[in-house]
């Protein structure tokens, strides 16, 4: 996987942002979701690497990056923090201005650096997720027993870690696997990948206060870029699953809606891991979008 690519990792904050590069061209970061890493793009940036310079990081908290102690109010593991660390790294190799794909929490951190850093984003793509905020004040039956992990893991520590760490496979297979699609799209190479950063004690630490972070001090950072009239400035798409849970259980366009206006997408005919479900369906979408 990710032939071409070197080490591009960056120290900020006071940790290292593991990250990968390749290719040439405009600037093009790609961030990945719960509970993966950067290797979910590698059925995709083959075909990427001719048109930009690819980056893939792995989120603080995730994969080979750096895992900081959280703290009462979680800020370390804020999507305004983690948004930071992104763009830190993509100046760190010279791009003050870039594009953006992030797939689920990925795509958190990638909407919540386009608000924070409108002279940086150049165009955002987000991939089945919708806003934070919206879900959770949405909930429902259906929402809550397909993402129990939502409600799980932001419980107080040691509870949702001591659970991870004591079968991080069987986690796994619970979250990945148990989707529309089954575990069916991961190569063995990348399941391997997840599994072995998965296994690592301080990467459960990392996930649930991702997890904290999003049931608190996320919402207070959503709730006051709305009543500021802050939004997304840059084209946006956002593009879902059609048979995943952000179809079934919310409208994503409308939900984005009041942090960007002119948010166009569509759902794709596949479930909640695009990248890897449904790799050329992908690129038919935003290789156009992104070149225009």
């Amino acid at each position: 996987m990710f032939e071409g690519f070197r080490d591009a990792s960056v120290h900020t904050d006071g940790i290292r942002i593991h990250a990968i590069k390749g290719g040439s061209g405009p600037a093009l970061l790609l961030l990945h979701g719960h509970p993966q890493t950067h290797v979910i793009w590698h059925k995709v940036v083959p075909q990427l690497l001719s048109r930009f310079t690819v980056i893939a990081a792995d989120l603080r908290g995730y994969g080979d990056s750096g895992k900081p102690a959280g703290t009462q109010d979680h800020a370390p593991y804020a999507k305004r923090r983690m948004a930071q660390d992104q763009v830190d790294l993509m100046r760190e190799h010279g791009f003050s201005r870039f594009a953006v794909i992030g797939h689920d929490r990925g795509g958190r951190v990638a909407a919540r650096m386009a608000l924070d850093h409108p002279d940086a984003v150049t165009r955002l793509v987000t991939l089945d997720v919708a806003p934070t905020l919206s879900m959770y004040e949405q909930t429902s039956f259906a929402f809550a027993r397909a993402y129990w992990h939502w409600f799980m893991l932001v419980r107080p520590a040691p509870f949702p870690e001591t659970l991870i760490r004591a079968d991080p496979d069987l986690y796994l297979k619970q979250t990945i696997g148990a989707r529309s699609a089954g575990l069916a799209p991961f190569t063995p190479a990348a399941y391997a990948e997840y599994l072995r950063c998965l296994s690592d004690p301080a990467t459960a630490m990392g996930i649930c206060e991702d997890y904290r972070a999003s049931i608190g001090i996320d919402l207070e950072h959503d709730r006051a870029t709305l009543a500021a009239g802050q939004r997304i400035r840059c084209p946006f798409t956002a593009l879902w699953g059609a048979h995943g849970v952000i179809e079934q259980c919310f409208d994503p366009l409308a939900a984005w809606r009041p942090y960007a206006p002119h948010v166009q997408g569509e759902a794709l005919p596949c479930g909640h891991y695009i990248p890897e479900e449904a790799p050329d369906l992908l690129l038919d979408r935003v290789l156009p979008f992104l070149s225009a």
